[in-house]
This record gives C-alpha cells, structure tokens and sequence, in this order.
C-alpha cells in the first residue's frame, strides 16, 4: 500500500509539473476501492445532498452527515490524504465557530483537510482556521452552495473582467493558507492562468487540463448516476445500467423460482438429514393449530 500524501507532497507534485488524481465519494466500501486502484485524494463533498439523500442541492446538508459520511471514508482508506467538505452555514456565522466545526471533522472523522467554498469573503474563516493547525482547501467557481446567488450551475469566469475577479480570489486564498484550491465550472484558459499564477495545486472540475489535478464524482466516473450528466464529466463505465439489469434478474429469479438454487444453501451435517426426517415423521404438523 502507497504512503499517504501529505500537502507537501501536493506541492511538490504542481512543482515539477505532474499530475494527482482526486475522487469524490461517501463511504467505506468505493474509498476502499479507490485506495486500492490508487487514487491520491478523497473528497467527501455535501454533493452527497444531491447523490446520496435526494436533496434538491447541497445546502440541507448537515455537519453531521459530513462527519459520519467521512469517518467511514477514512475507514475504508487509512492510507489516503482526506478532504471533509464544510456544509453550508457551518463556517460563516464566526470564525469562532467555523474552528469549532473544521476540529470536529477532524476529531471525530480524522480527516486531513477540511474544505471551504468562497472567495476574498471567507478568507477570515480559512486563516482562523490554518492559524489553529489545520489544512484548508479553498474553492472558486462555481460554488453550490451559493448557486442560486450565482444564478444557476452556469460556467464562471468567461470574460477577462470575471477571470481576474476570480484570479483575485485565489490570490487571497493563498495568501490566507489555503493548501491546495478547487476550481470549478471555468473556461481552460481562465483555468490556466490562474494555476500559472499561484504556489499551491489547482484541482479541475470541469476547468480543463492545465490544473494540477482534476476531480470527479465517483458516480460519474461509474456511470451510475443519471439524473444528468456535466458537459465536463468524462465515464469510465456505464454501471448504472448493468445494476439495473442486475437488480432486474435478481428479482426475476425470485419469483420464477430459480433463486437460490441449492448451491446457494446450507446443509445439514452428514448423518443429520435421517434425524430430521424421523423427527418429522414423529411430529406431523397440526393443520388446526
């Protein structure tokens, strides 16, 4: 099993130009997966809303969910550098409370960084929270849990004026602690510049090749969400149908009769079966009971 990564590694990789992989997902079983085929980092974002509890977004999302989700990711993937996301409204009462909330993703699911959407207006909660020892991670763009301030999942940044408002951000970011930045639903070029102009690692969702990683939901790269499909999400399987035909025998064989056949069954230990049979001849079943 690979050395976990740490930020420094991160930085190291964004400095002689390579690349890193991370994957999105919520719980033990796809973080075990994904340790095992050799991702470098694991988000446990509040797309879960959407994904996982059929929310209309991602601001229902609770702190706790967040925490219970990300315990058993790290369980499934000791050796994985984690990301925790901090849901809506759990780091913009106070910077007080926002440390509160990042230590308790920390405490009690052993992440590694916690992750905060926002630009130049949350820079007093990400140093608040670097200034108490632990790692953010900053992300621009399109933001979800203040979409509807943004007017829709529409691309951000696609002239020169909302590319430097943005390069703005980041800079801010940086300078605030931030480890490594998110970006999301931008133009290529926008993307690149902004990842020539700062230290740490850029992370592409949907922002083109030029960052030092790219991100995607495990259930895209699966294929098995299909509510909709990002112009930027790229699958590398199509699981979703072969669950639906997989769950689609299975309960054809449970009712044709097929399912389980007597390989699927237990046996009596040898010499038991002749017992059981006098003992039920002995004690015939009582149709009146």
């Amino acid at each position: 099993m690979a050395k976990k990564k740490t930020v420094l590694d991160f930085i190291r990789i964004k400095e002689n130009g390579e690349r890193f992989a991370e994957i999105v997902l919520y719980d033990f079983t796809f973080a075990m997966l994904a340790e095992q085929a050799g991702i470098d980092m694991i988000l446990i974002g509040d797309s879960m809303g959407n994904v996982i509890y059929g929310y209309d977004g991602t601001v229902p999302v609770t702190l706790e969910q967040i925490i219970v989700h990300s315990g058993a990711v790290r369980r499934g993937a000791p050796n994985t550098f984690i990301v925790g996301d901090m849901p809506f409204l759990s780091y913009s009462v106070s910077t007080r409370e926002t440390v509160a909330n990042a230590g308790r993703l920390y405490k009690e699911a052993y992440v590694d960084a916690v992750k905060m959407e926002g630009g130049r207006r949350i820079v007093p909660h990400v140093k608040a929270t670097v200034d108490a020892g632990m790692v953010v991670q900053g992300h621009i763009g399109i933001t979800p849990q203040s979409v509807a301030a943004q007017g829709g999942f529409g691309a951000q940044g696609r002239t020169l004026e909302g590319t430097l408002a943005l390069l703005e951000d980041a800079l801010a970011l940086q300078d605030a602690g931030v480890a490594s930045l998110v970006l999301e639903g931008l133009p290529a070029e926008s993307a690149r510049l902004i990842t020539e102009r700062l230290r740490i690692p850029t992370i592409s969702t949907g922002a083109g090749p030029s960052c030092t990683a790219q991100s995607l939901n495990f259930m895209d790269v699966l294929g098995i969400y299909q509510m909709f499909t990002p112009k930027f999400v790229k699958k590398y399987a199509a699981l979703g149908d072969q669950i639906k035909s997989a769950i689609g025998t299975y309960a054809a064989e449970i009712r044709d009769g097929s399912y389980p056949a007597p390989e699927h069954c237990y046996s009596l230990r040898e010499g038991e079966s002749q017992k059981l049979e006098a003992w039920v001849a002995a004690h015939p079943v009582d149709r009146r009971a």
